[in-house]
């Protein structure tokens, strides 16, 4: 059997009971290691499960994946994966690979960071297309992701928007020589996510198209949730470009149309008293900005 066993989003003991037993009993256990972290390393998982744990990195699932499958089919074989492990990213070509081999599959769910954006007060239902921001290089600079917020906001809906990472990645020179050496990692802040949608803001106001969104559409940062160091901070999308919410992972939220009970639940975590005072009232249980 492989399994595909999620680890939730804080650290070694957020995995479920379920999943702990099985992950005792298999041959092999692989950690994936390029979608997500937790807020402890390698050496603490394995401490806790009991067990030496195989990193799996992009270049592993992506191009190694038999290797992953090898034996899977006469003993049991984990493959763990950050939040859930059909949450945020998923893992269908593992599946669609074991079932050609031959090989049956079992799914452990855990929270992930789709389902636990729901601390910030907004609710999960009135959420539209999630979308992933991606750092800007000097000649990289997309923006289909604003098209997507705005698809969303058009509706109504709010957006969760998942911030890059970049680990083990190499820069061009070290790929085209082919030399195995790798950046430092690097995690995508609020602040960051903010100041390039700030930047898409302001084209399209020179461009004179319709603006999805303005530097006061109210916004929610999100740090390290599930971890006892969350951090949420509710304010207009300025105030989020000067804020620090410490490490990673950040993700961050484009409201939509709010209601009196989101908006009070949103005033718990205001970066400033005085950050969702510009709200408009567009009918008795519905405010926007």
């Amino acid at each position: 059997m492989l399994y595909f066993i999620g680890l939730g989003l804080g650290d070694a003991k957020d995995i479920t009971v379920k999943g702990l037993e099985i992950v005792k009993q298999c041959s092999r256990v692989y950690l994936e290691a390029y979608t997500s972290i937790l807020t402890v390393g390698k050496d603490a998982l394995e401490e806790y499960y009991g067990r030496e744990l195989i990193l799996a990195d992009r270049d592993m699932v992506e191009q190694e994946a038999d290797e992953i499958l090898k034996g899977a089919d006469v003993s049991d074989v984990a493959f763990l994966v950050v939040g859930d492990p059909f949450g945020a990213t998923t893992h269908s070509d593992l599946v669609l690979r074991a079932v050609n081999a031959g090989i049956q599959y079992r799914v452990i769910h855990n929270a992930s960071i789709m389902n636990a954006v729901g601390c910030c007060g907004l609710q999960l239902y009135n959420f539209g297309e999630t979308v992933s921001i991606v750092f800007w290089t000097d000649t990289w600079r997309p923006e289909s992701f604003y098209d997507k917020i705005k698809k969303n906001r058009d509706l109504g809906m709010h957006t969760l928007c998942l911030l890059d990472i970049k680990v083990k990645e190499q820069s061009m020179e070290n790929l085209m020589r082919g030399r195995k050496i790798y950046e430092p990692a690097r995690f995508m802040t609020v602040s960051q996510a903010a100041e390039q949608l700030l930047e898409i803001v302001q084209n399209r106001r020179e461009r004179g198209d319709d603006l999805a969104i303005s530097e006061e559409t109210i916004c929610v940062g999100l740090a390290r949730v599930g971890a006892e160091d969350q951090v949420i901070r509710a304010g207009t999308l300025r105030q989020l470009a000067s804020c620090d919410l410490g490490g990673p992972l950040h993700s961050m939220i484009v409201t939509g149309h709010l209601h009196p009970l989101e908006v009070d639940m949103l005033r718990l975590s205001a970066a400033t008293p005085d950050a969702l005072q510009d709200l408009r009232m567009t009918d008795s249980s519905t405010y926007t900005s």
